[in-house]
């Protein structure tokens, strides 16, 4: 068994896309759109095929984003990029195009090499490297 993918409701469908395909290499499919329930999203897909992200929209869902990981449920997203280096490089230029970076790069207890930073919206996305 495996997880398929992670879906995440969004209010701008379009920024969050372009944050994903930009930062994590992630390949877009066709906006899918359902007009009769207000819903449109997107499939993105990693360069391995192995995991996707789905990025949902629909106009009745709402948001209190300063909860965003701070509240029961999902936590955050974990992206393994690669090596050390890989993780650095993303974390400066992801710095350096304005995105909040919320913990900075450090070996964990258990041994990860890694990173936290929001998305457009505010989720949390941690950064990792091979282990």
């Amino acid at each position: 068994m495996r997880i398929d993918h992670i879906a995440i409701w969004c209010e701008d469908l379009e920024r969050m896309r372009e944050f994903y395909t930009t930062y994590f290499s992630c390949r877009a499919g066709e906006i899918y759109h359902n007009p009769r329930k207000q819903y449109s999203s997107y499939f993105l897909t990693f360069d391995d095929g192995s995991s996707r992200i789905e990025l949902m929209h629909r106009t009745d869902i709402t948001a209190e984003p300063e909860k965003r990981g701070l509240m029961m449920g999902l936590a955050h997203i974990s992206i393994c990029v690669g090596e050390h280096y890989e993780v650095d490089s993303l974390v400066e230029k992801l710095r350096l195009d304005g995105h909040r970076i919320v913990g900075e790069v450090r070996t964990t207890g258990d041994g990860y090499y890694e990173a936290v930073v929001e998305d457009v919206e505010g989720n949390l996305v941690e950064i990792t490297a091979n282990k």
